[in-house]
């Protein structure tokens, strides 16, 4: 299949694990961590490149001290039952490097038909079955039932998060039954970190597409690809199918590097799917990668082969 879009990229400077939603009014939503980690921000428009030039809205910022006070990444929003919510994760400050780096995940809500424009209320944490560092929370609908997925650390599991996934008794609280559906067991999601992380979910051609994240955060950092049949019980960890390889990493001859935590969306006429996702454009880094405030937001049409895999090719070279 041709591309009959394509993107300037990048769509937005500085703007890490880029998350866009087309609602039904027409606009695009855009949220994502921005360089800080201390605000959630908001911005529409009615076109993917329209987001560049938007104005950011700040729905939320953290507090001064305790939890939801540092570091606060990678906020979705999402429209569920005629209301918005925001999805983030956020740690605590503290004098050691662990608490800031002790996320949890949380919700937000409000009922304003433009979320730019209403209040946000907190909806409180997110809990899962077990008290330790998570992040990287998406939803998705499915023939009628709501899925929350998920990174997590098992504290009785070698690496630092696995991808789990729920039921959802309403928006903010998870049922009981929370099954892990993917763990670091690849070379390239171990690099520097064992890392799952940044999952989004696609339906199409009779499967349910899942990327996610894996690896450090530098130039390593890359996309792989889970996928389970439309009528699996996807609470069920044998329903899904790992990829044994990448499928969106680093491209040196495009000059993109460690592209991830991506989010799906589609084409200003809804008839092809675009790949949000962020990189950078060089490859050595001083000091923390997440630190380093140039992971740009990016968008790239999706093809799609004779099996109904989704084709993610390279990363493209920037605009010119």
């Amino acid at each position: 299949m041709s591309r009959n879009y394509s993107y300037n990229n990048p769509i937005i400077e500085q703007r890490a694990d880029p998350w866009v939603y087309k609602h039904e009014d027409g606009f695009y939503y855009f949220t994502g961590s921005v360089p800080e980690y201390d605000r959630i921000e908001v911005r529409r428009a009615e076109t993917i490149e329209g987001l560049r030039d938007a104005e950011p809205v700040s729905v939320w910022h953290k507090y001064e001290s305790g939890p939801l006070s540092a570091n606060i990444w990678a906020p979705e929003i999402h429209f569920i039952d005629g209301k918005w919510y925001i999805y983030f994760a956020a740690a605590r400050t503290t004098e050691t490097k662990d608490g800031l780096f002790d996320h949890r995940m949380y919700a937000l809500e409000c009922d304003a038909a433009n979320p730019l424009e209403g209040e946000w209320v907190e909806k409180g944490q997110v809990v899962s079955n077990w008290e330790s560092f998570c992040l990287d929370a998406t939803s998705f609908e499915h023939r009628g039932t709501r899925y929350y997925v998920w990174a997590q650390k098992d504290p009785d599991i070698e690496g630092n998060s696995n991808m789990y996934i729920a039921e959802m008794e309403n928006p903010w609280t998870l049922k009981e039954k929370q099954v892990m559906i993917s763990t670091p067991e690849y070379d390239w999601e171990k690099i520097g970190f064992l890392v799952n992380e940044g999952a989004a979910v696609l339906h199409r051609n009779g499967k349910l597409f899942m990327t996610f994240s894996g690896s450090a955060t530098d130039y390593n950092y890359c996309m792989g690809l889970l996928y389970a049949e439309e009528g699996a019980d996807l609470l069920d960890p044998a329903s899904w199918k790992k990829l044994d390889h990448p499928v969106f990493e680093t491209s040196e001859e495009n000059g993109q590097y460690g592209p991830g935590h991506n989010s799906f969306t589609v084409s200003e006429d809804g008839k092809e799917d675009v790949l949000i996702y962020h990189a950078r454009n060089y490859k050595e880094i001083e000091g923390d990668p997440l630190y380093d405030p140039n992971r740009h937001t990016r968008a790239q049409v999706i093809e799609w082969d004779e099996n109904g895999f989704p084709v993610f090719g390279k990363p493209v070279p920037d605009a010119k």
